[in-house]
């Protein structure tokens, strides 16, 4: 990460000295590339003569290269936030105060916040400003990092862990929204999306090795301290180089449909967690999704009859965005939770220390990194659609071996295996589901594209975990014992339909889903 912050600085550097003038940096494609660019969506297997021109037409200016590295840093600053404090929660509840009943609301309050607020953001910074907000958000992020790695008791740290959920909720649409605006439609998005894609997963499994490597040698309140250190140079660097994007007309805020749809994510969100950590039986959880589905059903029908809607019902039934976003959120749901059923293995099975455990999910971050690095180029052969399913099928022939893990440590050379091959074909199916959520679209609704985009990844992240433990626990009760045996039993359980829902998302997007076409700005 220090890195890449030197990167974002000496970039800047160059800037400032006069090598690359900030006039010259800002210039557009040519008119030609754009068109080509623009074309190259619509074919499914591009002539193979046309890959060199497809190369010069992806190259990318020294402005658009410290743009990505400054959403991209972003970006994976906050991946990083859904998974640094999962190893720390016993000595945070310990230095702080929290009873171990509630240690959970310390994931559980971002979490719940960054997915439920997330759509609403993506359509306010169409509206208000795609740059505005994204410095507002990193604001805040630096802002809520510090009050958090200061608290010292459980309302401040709650507070801080809510304000970051928010300032994620902001952040992550507006930067993707940047992002596919900053970049033509074709090679240049894929590129772009497939990098940041790759960093979002990599920030995942990173979170949780960081997560023990700073609690055992520094302190857990560096979780926190980090992200300040970002935001600082990110707001210094941001507002040279990112232009702001704003509508000239500003339509009202659909206010009836932001609290319904806002609500309704929020009680499901809510409802699949709360099933997770204690039954499907317990009222405040089916209580919960009963309340998040009928406010859904609430949502359509507002959407129908407002005149300015948040979401346009044309926009909620176009197949690229319905579909592009079910293979994201069920790609993200079953490669965070295999890390989460793949914890309780190492931890609870083959007797891995927290961080042991952390450390060895870093081949699936170089796994998810390669998926990212060679995603567009797999959809560039392949197309977006086929490059899902084929990411899809490969991830799931890549979990299977998992179902049949067993007690002795040697299953762990298995386990290194099938998780960095299935982080490579889990980030394509990412990359895939990136390019055809946010394809075809004007300029002026990839806020919104990115936005939904943006809540299908956070809600996917949010729920596989507790809809995997609450099959781990199931199996569990059935066999009536705690045991090893029993606890691996479940796991495997657990991953078996883990592998089932990869196959069912490769079958309906392979069914269902046509090849996006693309828009004009």
């Amino acid at each position: 990460m220090g890195g890449l912050i030197r990167g974002l600085v000496d970039l800047s550097e160059v800037f400032q000295s006069g090598q690359v003038p900030i006039s010259e940096a800002r210039e557009t494609p040519n008119q030609i590339d754009r068109i080509f660019m623009s074309s190259l969506t619509q074919i499914e297997e591009p002539d193979p003569r046309l890959q060199d021109v497809t190369s010069v037409a992806a190259a990318m200016s020294g402005r658009q290269r410290l743009v990505l590295a400054i959403l991209l840093t972003a970006s994976f600053t906050l991946a990083v936030d859904f998974s640094i404090l999962n190893v720390a929660l016993p000595t945070i509840g310990t230095d702080v105060g929290f009873a171990l009943d509630h240690l959970q609301w310390i994931a559980t309050s971002f979490a719940l916040c960054a997915a439920g607020f997330t759509l609403v953001f993506g359509r306010i910074a169409d509206l208000f400003g795609r740059r505005r907000l994204f410095l507002l958000g990193i604001g805040l992020l630096g802002a809520s990092s510090l009050a958090g790695g200061l608290a010292q008791e459980p309302v401040l740290l709650l507070t801080a862990r809510v304000v970051q959920g928010l300032a994620t909720a902001m952040v992550v649409p507006a930067a993707l929204s940047l992002l596919t605006t900053s970049f033509s439609e074709g090679p240049q998005r894929a590129k772009a999306l497939g990098l940041n894609g790759a960093l979002m997963a990599a920030g995942f499994t990173t979170g949780a090795i960081l997560g023990g490597v700073l609690t055992d040698l520094l302190s857990w309140r560096w979780a926190f301290f980090i992200n300040v250190i970002v935001a600082v140079a990110v707001l210094a660097i941001a507002p040279l180089v990112i232009e702001e994007s704003v509508r000239a007309d500003r339509p009202k805020v659909d206010l009836a449909g932001a609290l319904t749809i806002t609500l309704g994510l929020l009680a499901l969100v809510y409802g699949l967690t709360t099933a997770g950590e204690t039954s499907w039986s317990d009222p405040l959880a089916w209580g919960s999704l009963v309340a998040g589905l009928v406010l859904f059903f609430v949502f359509w029908f507002v959407e129908k009859r407002v005149a300015q809607p948040l979401v346009p019902v044309w926009f909620l039934t176009r197949g690229t965005v319905v579909w592009g976003n079910v293979a994201g959120l069920l790609a993200f749901a079953t490669e965070t939770s295999l890390v989460f059923l793949l914890t309780l293995y190492l931890q609870k099975v083959l007797g891995y220390s927290p961080l042991e455990a952390g450390l060895s999910f870093a081949v699936l971050g170089a796994g998810t990194v390669v998926g990212g690095l060679i995603g567009p180029k797999v959809i560039g052969k392949l197309g977006a659609k086929r490059a899902i399913v084929a990411g899809l099928l490969v991830q799931a022939g890549a979990t299977i071996p998992l179902v049949f893990l067993g007690s002795d440590p040697a299953w762990i050379i298995v386990v290194l295996v099938a998780t960095f091959i299935g982080g490579i074909a889990n980030l394509v199916a990412i990359v895939g589901f990136m390019v055809t959520a946010t394809s075809g679209l004007p300029d002026g609704e990839q806020g919104l594209a990115t936005g939904l985009a943006t809540m299908s990844q956070q809600v996917g992240i949010t729920v596989g975990t507790p809809i995997m433990s609450a099959l781990v626990i199931a199996r569990i009760n059935a066999i009536g014992y705690e045991g090893s045996d029993t606890i691996l039993s479940g796991i495997t359980t657990a991953i078996s339909v883990n592998a089932a829902l990869c196959i069912f998302a490769a079958l309906a997007i392979g069914v269902f889903l046509r090849n996006p076409k693309s828009a004009s700005a």
